[in-house]
């Protein structure tokens, strides 16, 4: 990481000094640094809107931009992605130069024209609506543990390969991660299996449905996004091997933004 991140980093934490306004998720000398910087857009639309904005800064940053990433449970998924793509815009003005804090600033201003647009393109391409439905989508799950792992295991392959469904189950410590990318049909039919299906066995051994899975993510697979060929069962030693099998897949923001806070 470069000075100038950790001087811009610095400066962000006493910025955003609030409890849980700025947060690192992961750093690392030769992968960046991930955090996530929450801020509320006030007097929009008549109500505050919280943002959850996760920037990822690689080691040649700022000679590179930031991967980033836009959260909130007040906008749509599409609007979310609209404020990314401004973002990134900006971001491209501030090559070679620290950007975070001028595009926190941007954002502030420039929110309610974006939600605006967005809206009016969406009202515009209506038509289109079946297309993003019917597109290849993404689904990340965390699952607590496996007490049945070879039966369990088996189950998954032969769910992915039924479905037509390519991706990763991986291990990774206590981690248990399964990322799986298909038609979003395909997608919904696997969620439905793996919460009513007796896949693993309890405390005495007896048969048992899934109970402790989280689903972290599930979105349509981006531009940048590798496609996976096949589903494999993998397992890592480090958190930096996990790490590396998400950015070799371009997924480096979904592993900054879900995989580090399961370590705590």
């Amino acid at each position: 990481m470069s000075e100038l991140a950790r001087e811009e980093l610095s400066a962000l934490a006493a910025i955003y000094c609030e409890p849980g306004a700025c947060e690192v998720l992961a750093a690392s000398e030769t992968h960046g640094i991930s955090f996530r910087i929450q801020i509320c857009v006030k007097e929009l639309l008549d109500k505050d809107i919280l943002l959850k904005l996760l920037f990822h800064l690689p080691i040649s940053y700022p000679s590179t931009l930031p991967d980033i990433s836009v959260n909130s449970d007040q906008l749509t998924r599409a609007q979310c992605m609209d404020v990314k793509e401004k973002l990134l815009e900006q971001a491209k003005k501030h090559l070679s130069e620290p950007m975070v804090h001028d595009l926190i600033l941007w954002v502030q201003q420039h929110l309610k024209g974006v939600i605006k647009q967005s809206a009016t393109v969406c009202n515009e391409e209506t038509t289109l609506s079946k297309g993003t439905e019917d597109g290849i989508w993404m689904l990340l799950l965390h699952l607590d543990h496996m007490r049945a792992k070879a039966k369990y295991v088996k189950t998954v392959e032969k769910w992915a390969s039924n479905l037509r469904l390519t991706g990763r189950l991986m291990f990774m410590g206590k981690i248990i991660l399964i990322l799986l990318q298909g038609d979003r049909s395909s997608i919904k039919e696997y969620l439905i299996l793996q919460k009513t299906s007796k896949v693993d066995v309890d405390s005495s051994g007896k048969k048992c449905k899934e109970k402790m899975m989280g689903v972290l993510c599930e979105t349509e697979v981006q531009s940048q996004h590798k496609r996976f060929q096949t589903f494999e069962v993998k397992e890592y030693s480090t958190l930096e091997e996990l790490q590396k099998e998400f950015e070799t897949a371009g997924l480096t923001t979904l592993f900054s933004e879900f995989v580090p806070p399961l370590l705590k």
